[in-house]
C-alpha cells in the first residue's frame, strides 16, 4: 500500500512540476503584457525592398484576390516585388495571374511542402532585396503593413514578425481561433519582448533580411512547423525575433469544426517532432553558451495546447481535494489554476468580450475532448503535408 501511495505522490508531483511551472509561465507573461509597455521603433528614414512571397496551394479565388490585394499595398512600387508560388492551380488562375504585375514560380511536387515551395521560389528570384515576406494564401496585409515592417528593419532588427489577427468570426469555432491568436500574439510575442527574448514566429506575415532568409531556409526541410524550425535555427544563432504589434495581417480563422481539427493535428505533430529532434540542445545551450532565448523556444515546443490546460487544471485540482496528503497540496493547484485561467482571460483583448464570447465559450468542452484525443493520433501526422481549406472571407 505504501508503495502504490508513493508512486502516486510521485505522479502526482512531476505532473505539477510540469503543469504548476507552465501556468506560471503563462500568468507572469500575460500580466507583463499588460503592465508594462513595449517599444516602438522610430519612423524609418529610409526605404527597404521587399519580396513578398505568396505560397499558394489550390483554392484558386482566394489566391486571385489575395494577389490584387497585395499589389495595393501603400508603399512604392518600385520598393516591394511580389512572387507567387503557384502548386496545383489551375490553368485559368496562372493566365490570369500573369496578366498582373507579379511574378509567378510554378512548383511541381510529389509531396507539397510550405518549405519546398519557399526554397524553390529563392531560387528563381533575382538579386537586390533586403528583405523577405511570407504570406499565406489567404492573407491580407493592412495598407501600412510594410511601412510597419520597415521602421523595425531600419532600426536594426534582421527578423521581424507582423501581427496576424482575424478577418471573420463567422462562426463558434473561428472565434475561438480568433481569440487564440490574439492570446498567443500577447503571450508568445509582445510579452515575450518585455523581457527582450524573441517573439514566436507564426509563418506568415513574418520578414526576414533575405540573406538570412535564404541561409535559414536552405536548412529547413520540414513537412509541417517550417515556422517553429525556423524560430529554432535563429534564436539558436542568438538571432532574436522583433514583434511588430502595429503591423497588421488578416489571417482567416478556421470555420469548420473538422478542418480545426485536422489543422490542429498538423500543428501538434511538427511541434512534438522538433522537440525531440531539438529538445536536448535546448539544456546544452543554456548551460553551455547562456543562450536562455534558445532554451525558452524549446520550452515552448514542450507546453500543452492553452484549451487543453482549461479542461486539465480544474480535473487535477479536483483528484488533489479527493485524494489528500497524495503529492502537492490542493491549494497549490488552485493556485496554479487561478494562475493558468488569470493568465487566459488577461491575455484576451476587450473586444472580444462580448455575446459571442459566451455562445463561443460553450463549445470549448468539445474542442478539448477534440485536442485531447489528437495526442494519440499523431503517428504519422508530420509526414505527410495536411493541407487546410479556406473559405473566401473579405476583409
Amino acid at each position: 500500500m505504501e508503495i502504490i501511495r508513493f508512486i502516486a505522490s510521485l505522479i502526482m508531483s512531476i505532473a505539477f512540476i510540469y503543469l504548476g511551472i507552465y501556468c506560471i509561465y503563462l500568468f507572469i507573461f500575460s500580466v507583463l503584457g499588460k503592465l508594462v509597455p513595449i517599444k516602438y521603433p522610430p519612423a524609418a528614414t529610409s526605404l527597404s525592398k521587399f519580396v513578398i512571397y505568396i505560397c499558394a496551394y489550390k483554392e484558386d479565388e482566394i489566391l486571385l484576390n489575395s494577389a490584387v490585394g497585395a499589389l495595393t499595398l501603400d508603399y512604392p512600387a518600385d520598393k516591394f516585388h511580389i512572387c507567387i508560388i503557384a502548386d496545383s492551380l489551375q490553368p485559368e488562375t496562372l493566365e490570369k495571374l500573369r496578366k498582373l504585375p507579379l511574378q509567378v514560380v510554378e512548383v511541381f511536387f510529389e509531396n507539397s511542402t510550405k518549405s519546398k515551395a519557399l526554397n524553390k521560389a529563392i531560387e528563381n528570384t533575382a538579386d537586390g532585396f533586403d528583405a523577405a515576406i511570407v504570406y499565406d494564401i489567404d492573407n491580407v496585409a493592412a495598407p501600412d503593413y510594410l511601412y510597419q515592417i520597415n521602421n523595425y528593419l531600419q532600426a536594426g532588427e534582421k527578423v521581424v514578425q507582423g501581427h496576424r489577427i482575424a478577418k471573420n468570426t463567422n462562426t463558434n469555432v473561428a472565434i475561438l481561433d480568433a481569440i487564440s491568436e490574439e492570446i498567443n500574439n500577447h503571450i508568445f510575442r509582445k510579452s515575450q519582448r518585455v523581457l527582450n527574448l524573441s517573439a514566436a514566429i507564426i509563418g506568415s506575415g513574418m520578414a526576414l533580411e533575405y540573406n538570412l532568409f535564404k541561409v535559414t531556409m536552405s536548412q529547413i526541410d520540414a513537412v509541417g512547423g517550417f515556422d517553429k524550425e525556423m524560430g529554432l535555427i535563429l534564436t539558436r544563432q542568438k538571432i532574436s525575433v522583433a514583434y511588430a504589434e502595429k503591423a497588421f495581417v488578416y489571417d482567416e480563422k478556421v470555420s469548420n469544426p473538422e478542418v480545426f481539427k485536422k489543422q490542429r493535428k498538423r500543428w501538434l505533430s511538427a511541434q512534438f517532432n522538433l522537440l525531440r529532434v531539438y529538445g536536448l540542445s535546448g539544456l546544452r545551450e543554456l548551460f553551455m553558451n547562456g543562450n536562455f532565448d534558445y532554451f525558452n523556444e524549446i520550452y515552448q515546443m514542450s507546453i500543452l495546447p492553452r484549451v487543453l490546460m482549461l479542461g486539465i487544471m480544474p480535473f487535477m485540482l479536483f483528484i488533489s481535494i479527493l485524494t489528500p496528503g497524495i503529492g502537492p497540496s490542493w491549494h497549490l493547484w488552485l493556485v496554479a489554476t487561478l494562475c493558468c485561467y488569470i493568465a487566459i482571460v488577461v491575455a484576451i483583448p476587450g473586444d472580444y468580450f462580448n455575446s459571442k464570447l459566451f455562445n463561443a465559450a460553450l463549445k470549448l468542452p468539445l474542442i478539448f475532448f477534440t485536442m485531447l484525443l489528437l495526442l494519440f493520433k499523431l503517428k504519422g501526422a508530420n509526414k505527410k503535408f495536411i493541407h487546410t481549406p479556406h473559405d473566401h472571407t473579405a476583409v
